[in-house]
């Protein structure tokens, strides 16, 4: 009954997959794995990537709601930020992420896995956040042209835990980088990090949750100057970039 739940719902937010009504492509569209799978990234706690969160179909349907809105309709716009109540197209989106968490395979090399219901160690997305109400309700969509990006950073603290970044049209590599121990995060957010980066291939339609340590202790950044944008030995080729990010407004005693 969960798949089925998945299915509708996405069936909903993004229309249908193909021409063929009575046949849904869901996020995750390999051959034998027709539900989202859910790889834990070794190096960090509580960072996870979902590869094909969304299909083709799915993405270019969210991509024209996106620029339906209008907030990009002249060039010098790069950004939109919305706070308390989304679009619609967001908060079904929200929903699809909670769906997703739910009935996804995890994928690791780690065996204790703990599932979003409960337990300790690298669980998917704690129980406390995939059910809090709502489970998101401030959105930033940023369009990063060719040899755009962002410096690295922490998440302002005026946030939850609880972050998720859909990535759509062009691939980018997102580096991760530990804090310094000691360093002030909320204040502080121009102190050095250890120079290690831990490299992150965002696909179209990838989704990755940070909770926990990957939310707090780790700075992520995209540096899509020529020449940096590596993976596999292999320069990806930049084009449009357009980010989803969604996050939770932390409640003013």
């Amino acid at each position: 009954m969960e798949m089925e739940s998945h299915k509708e719902l996405l069936k909903e937010v993004f229309g249908e997959s193909s021409s063929d009504s009575e046949d849904y492509d869901p996020p995750n569209k390999h051959i034998g794995d027709p539900i989202p799978s859910w790889e834990r990234i070794e190096q960090i706690n509580g960072l996870w990537l979902c590869k094909d969160f969304l299909s083709p179909q799915q993405q270019s349907s969210l991509i024209s709601s996106v620029l339906n809105e209008g907030w990009f309709a002249e060039d010098s716009h790069n950004q939109a930020m919305r706070f308390g109540d989304l679009p619609s197209w967001a908060v079904e989106l929200s929903n699809c992420i909670r769906e997703a968490v739910l009935v996804g395979d995890h994928v690791s090399d780690s065996t204790d896995l703990a599932t979003s219901n409960g337990g300790m160690g690298s669980c998917l997305f704690p129980s406390d956040l995939l059910w809090r109400e709502p489970l998101f309700d401030q959105l930033i969509v940023n369009v990063y042209h060719p040899g755009e990006g962002i410096c690295a950073h922490v998440d302002l603290m005026r946030f939850e835990d609880g972050i998720a970044i859909v990535s759509l049209e062009s691939s980018c590599v997102m580096h991760f980088t530990r804090v310094e121990e000691g360093s002030d995060i909320v204040e502080q957010g121009e102190k050095h990090s250890h120079t290690g980066k831990i490299p992150v291939l965002l696909t179209s339609g990838s989704l990755v949750l940070m909770s926990g340590e990957a939310r707090y202790l780790w700075k992520h950044e995209i540096n899509r100057k020529p020449g940096v944008q590596m993976w596999e030995g292999e320069e990806l080729m930049q084009e449009r970039r357009i980010s989803i990010t969604l996050r939770k407004l932390r409640q003013v005693e």
